[in-house]
């Protein structure tokens, strides 16, 4: 019997398989080592290194995924998670397998994934004063619902109140390959305080296909540091959560970030820029309200109209559109708030020559089914917010792309 994912899982960033992908999976038997083995490793380091983060073997880990990567690092480190509201909708039910309460803060209002300081500093007091552990902040100055980037003004001060709270700070940069314009600023915490986090990013979103569960942890390069990846490590022994060989080596190929790899990537954001944009004047021509996506693919819109709250927008805009949104609560938000994040992925294609096409398209906007998708997108929300969707709101034209 399938098990299904309640809160929609994933954003899916609707892109194609690359062939270099099925190219370099190893016909080799077995598995990896539990966290990773050397050449893994080593194309890990180079990955962390050229973004800033000089890593040494002995400060990554691998594992099939984010969830058992935090999983793990939960049980390592102890204590209670502070989550951003709204937080990827992954995230709680992690916390929920190991029995660790989630304390959620606010986040600032011009972005999401990144707490509010000053409300971090009031949730984390309340809560040690309630007899709560708070130990470990969450937090993605790349957004997934909402799509947006923290300025890094704002992340500064959240990771200095972080400190000051004595908070461990994971950071999630999954979505941090993923912007759609090149004067977008973003900072990682670990370039602010380097020796108190632990970045964490699951390829998915960028240089693996997304079916496929692979992700990373790079972590201090301290006592601490080394002390926290040996618990982590020896709990993704525990439970087994090990890349299979043949992902192990093809995840080890694009690691290196060969040529034919980095302009897959390059595409692939000009493409969800392009898309994000569009589907951001569709949703707000139709009388949505929502922030324009900076990173990633999807959007976090609030519908307003009579007796619509998060569950009934989820079922009503997903049956419009015979596909998953989920609503605002699974991300930690107020049900009664009529929010939903919309996956920009899915206007691509449903199939690999459709994802493919929209892909290499010199302008994706006027791809036929991408145009459809776009349209049919405005006429939902419409019908849902009772507005008449602005003609041409889609857009077919250069606006929208990166700059």
């Amino acid at each position: 019997m399938a098990i299904s994912v309640p809160y929609g899982g994933r954003p899916d960033p609707g892109l194609p398989v690359p062939a270099y992908w099925d190219a370099h999976l190893s016909a080799a038997s077995g598995s990896d080592a539990p966290g990773g083995g050397s050449r893994l490793l080593d194309a890990a380091c180079g990955y962390f290194t050229r973004r800033g983060l000089w890593s040494g073997p002995s400060q990554v880990l691998a594992a099939p995924g984010a969830e058992p990567l935090l999983l793990a690092l939960l049980a390592a480190a102890g204590g209670d998670p502070v989550l951003a509201r709204p937080a990827p909708a992954w995230q709680a039910p992690v916390a929920a397998v190991v029995g660790r309460p989630v304390h959620a803060v606010p986040s600032a209002p011009e972005g999401g994934g990144v707490p509010d300081p000053f409300a971090l500093l009031e949730a984390v007091r309340r809560a040690r004063a309630a007899g709560a552990d708070p130990r470990m902040l969450v937090l993605s100055a790349a957004d997934d619902p909402t799509g947006t980037v923290t300025a890094p003004e704002l992340l500064h001060e959240t990771c200095e109140a972080a400190a000051e709270a004595g908070l461990l700070i994971v950071s999630d940069e999954t979505y941090s390959g993923t912007l759609h314009h090149r004067d977008t600023v973003l900072l990682s915490p670990a370039e602010m305080l380097p020796d108190h986090t632990v970045v964490l990013t699951d390829l998915g979103a960028t240089l693996v296909p997304a079916g496929v569960p692979c992700a990373l942890a790079r972590f201090p390069a301290t006592a601490h540091g080394t002390a926290w990846r040996q618990r982590t490590a020896a709990a993704l022994a525990a439970l087994r959560a090990v890349l299979p060989a043949p992902v192990a080596a093809a995840a080890a190929y694009v690691l290196t970030e060969p040529a034919e790899v980095t302009a897959f990537a390059a595409a692939a954001n000009r493409l969800h820029a392009r898309t994000a944009a569009a589907a951001h004047r569709a949703v707000t021509g139709a009388g949505g309200v929502c922030r324009p996506p900076k990173a990633g693919f999807s959007l976090y819109p609030r519908l307003d109209a009579p007796g619509l709250d998060a569950p009934a927008l989820e079922a009503r805009l997903g049956a419009a559109l015979g596909r998953a949104v989920p609503g605002g609560h699974r991300f930690g938000d107020d049900p009664a708030e009529p929010r939903v994040r919309i996956a920009t992925g899915a206007l691509h294609g449903r199939t690999d020559h459709e994802r493919r096409t929209a892909l290499t398209a010199a302008d994706p906007l006027a791809v036929p089914h991408v145009a459809a998708a776009l349209a049919a997108l405005g006429a939902a929300v419409a019908a849902l917010t009772g507005t008449d969707a602005v003609s041409g709101s889609a857009g077919v034209g250069s606006r929208g792309g990166p700059a």
